[in-house]
């Protein structure tokens, strides 16, 4: 079994990779800003970025990642229904 300290390093490892690969993502225009996929994995780095922020007490890190999360939920929340009619 897995020791907390270092599954939490790698939770934190992986929530940053996650963020950086959405943010690249978005800058070479292979996903939307506004899409699902990208506020998911929005959601999904900022879970595991705080996680990793709390474990060690990072407390401005952490408040960060539950911003981010509610940002990305909030964008989630407003954005229109996708139907397959839409994007024509």
């Amino acid at each position: 079994m897995i020791d907390t300290p270092i599954l939490l390093e790698i939770v934190g490892w992986l929530g940053a990779a996650i963020l950086l690969a959405a943010y690249g993502f978005v800058s070479y225009g292979l996903v939307d800003a506004r899409s699902r996929a990208y506020q998911a994995l929005n959601i999904v780095s900022g879970l595991l970025l705080g996680a990793n922020s709390l474990w060690h007490g990072a407390w401005p890190s952490a408040a960060v990642n539950i911003i981010w999360i509610g940002i990305a939920v909030g964008a989630l929340a407003m954005a229109p229904a996708q139907s397959p009619a839409a994007s024509d």
